[in-house]
């Protein structure tokens, strides 16, 4: 299926606006970085309970739609680690043999920010929450596709980040340790400008960008470069500009 990026946001500590992305593209570099954006525009009941991962990937979706869309986009939302940071203090309640709080592990699920979204957004639309270790970007590129396979009239919105692991994680971290998300609005397109993709075995290691592969996508559309292959465990994903 090929596919048109009718709007895209980032955010990372430092790179938040369209035009400074679009310099970072031109002269990319490792960015390392802590840190969550204000996410204003959620509900302050809400946004008092959001984790730093909800807020920066909120963040890029809300900057990703205009006002009509927001309550009826299908999304994507992908994670490596999701709200993996806050569970340590679940787990360390359980040690103890403490209660555990339902507000806190509420959060810490897989599909929260998908859920803060909807409500934030009052949104109903279908939604999907998924891990994909080193491939969670092309994985949910992949699911994204499924969506609008299914109902090609109503828009996709994917949306795709982490934040640094706490320390208790940090040594088990192979990728770049910032802050970011990527949102990117997904339409099927049969003119002008689209993505399509092709699937296959890796025929060795690929090299990885010392950022996320997000952003290395990123990158590749802003630079206008014909095609890029991305994959880190043993499946190559082709895309190529149409």
């Amino acid at each position: 299926m090929r596919v048109a990026i009718t709007r895209w946001n980032a955010w990372a500590p430092g790179i938040e606006t369209q035009a400074a992305w679009e310099a970072w593209a031109r002269a990319p570099e490792a960015m390392r970085g802590d840190g969550s954006p204000s996410a204003s525009f959620i509900p302050s009941l809400l946004r008092r309970r959001a984790t730093p991962l909800t807020r920066t990937l909120l963040t890029a979706a809300w900057g990703c739609l205009d006002a009509e869309d927001l309550p009826r986009v299908r999304s994507v939302f992908a994670s490596r680690h999701g709200s993996i940071n806050e569970s340590i203090g679940l787990l360390e309640n359980v040690v103890r043999r403490e209660k555990l709080s339902p507000t806190v592990f509420s959060h810490t699920v897989h599909n929260a920010q998908a859920a803060l979204f909807s409500i934030a957004a009052g949104n109903r639309s279908a939604s999907s929450s998924l891990a994909g270790q080193e491939d969670t970007f092309p994985c949910a590129w992949v699911e994204a596709l499924g969506f609008l396979e299914r109902d090609p009239a109503t828009p996709l919105l994917l949306v795709v980040g982490d934040v640094p692991l706490a320390e208790a994680f940090a040594g088990l971290a192979d990728e770049p340790d910032t802050a970011y998300a990527l949102a990117c609005r997904l339409e099927p397109t049969s003119a002008g400008p689209g993505v399509s993709l092709v699937i296959r075995e890796s025929d060795g290691p690929l090299p990885h960008p010392p950022w996320p592969l997000a952003f290395e996508f990123l990158r590749w559309w802003i630079s206008g470069e014909p095609s890029l292959t991305l994959g880190r465990r043993g499946t190559c994903y082709e895309f190529s500009r149409d």
